[in-house]
Formats: structure tokens, C-alpha cells, sequence
């Protein structure tokens, strides 16, 4: 009989969880729930608490400043509770561990996405030469629709 567990890879996960290069998270500060999960799996749905609900307080975080707590609730404000809670629930894998490791990555996205600092736009004025483009290319246009009035005028004319 072939011991299918022994082929599976347990995932752990570190105990600082890297957002961007400035930022890491204590992996003391996530709260992992663990329910029934939905889809396929046959039995294991039925019988294993599969599903993942990832619970990061961003309000109470340690490893967050004052400034990267306003950033993430301000961009994140739809996906945080009263609480101050962000929710990631995950239920891909059949496996509680890799759910695990799912909810943690993509919390891990959603943070660095809301911690990133867009480039301000810098301002710039069109060329001489795409100026003479754009005119040019308006006269052309101006002129096919003068032709076209014209040629019917003669039209009516007989």
C-alpha cells in the first residue's frame, strides 16, 4: 500500500512574513480560522476544516508605522471591517497547509500593492514635429470632406 501523505510537502511559513523591502510582518500578528471548505475534495469536504480565513489587524500591527497603517486602510478601505481587519479567505488546495500558504501570499499582494508609491506624472508638451502631424493630418481630413460636399453639389446641379 502506497502512503500518499509521505508524498506531500509541507509548507511552514517564516516567522517574518516580507511585504516590500521595507516592510516584514511577525507572523504572530496573522490569525488563522480553519471551516469546512466548499468544492471538490469528495469526502475530505465533508470531514476537514480545508478553508483558510486569514485575519491581519492592520489598527493594531507592531510592525507597521503610523504612515503605512493610513496608507493601507485609506487604499485597502473596502476590504477592511470596523475591526480594522483584513479578511483573506482561501480555499483553492485541498490541503489546509497550502490554503495556508495561499492566504499569506495573497495578503502579502494586497499589502505591497497598497504600500506602493505610484511615480508622480511628469508633465510634458506634444513636439513641433507631432503637432505638424496631427494638422497635416486634419487638413487631409478637412479636404476628403470638402471634396465630398462639392461632388454632390454637382450632383443636385443637373
Amino acid at each position: 500500500m502506497v502512503n500518499r501523505r509521505a508524498d506531500t510537502k509541507i509548507m511552514t511559513i517564516p516567522e517574518n512574513i516580507s511585504i516590500n523591502k521595507e516592510v516584514e510582518i511577525a507572523r504572530v500578528e496573522l490569525v488563522f480560522r480553519y471551516d469546512r471548505s466548499s468544492g471538490p475534495g469528495g469526502q475530505n469536504v465533508n470531514k476537514l476544516n480545508t478553508k483558510v480565513t486569514l485575519v491581519f489587524n492592520v489598527a493594531g500591527s507592531e510592525s507597521l508605522s503610523a504612515y503605512q497603517k493610513k496608507r493601507i486602510t485609506d487604499r485597502l478601505s473596502s476590504r477592511i471591517n470596523k475591526a480594522g481587519e483584513i479578511m483573506v479567505v482561501s480555499q483553492k488546495s485541498r490541503s489546509q497547509s497550502a490554503n495556508k500558504e495561499d492566504a499569506v501570499g495573497r495578503l502579502a499582494v494586497l499589502l505591497a500593492g497598497a504600500l506602493k508609491v505610484q511615480k508622480a506624472r511628469r508633465k510634458t508638451k506634444p513636439t513641433r514635429a507631432s503637432k505638424e502631424r496631427r494638422l497635416k493630418a486634419k487638413k487631409q481630413r478637412s479636404e476628403i470632406k470638402k471634396d465630398r460636399s462639392r461632388t454632390a453639389f454637382r450632383q443636385g446641379d443637373s
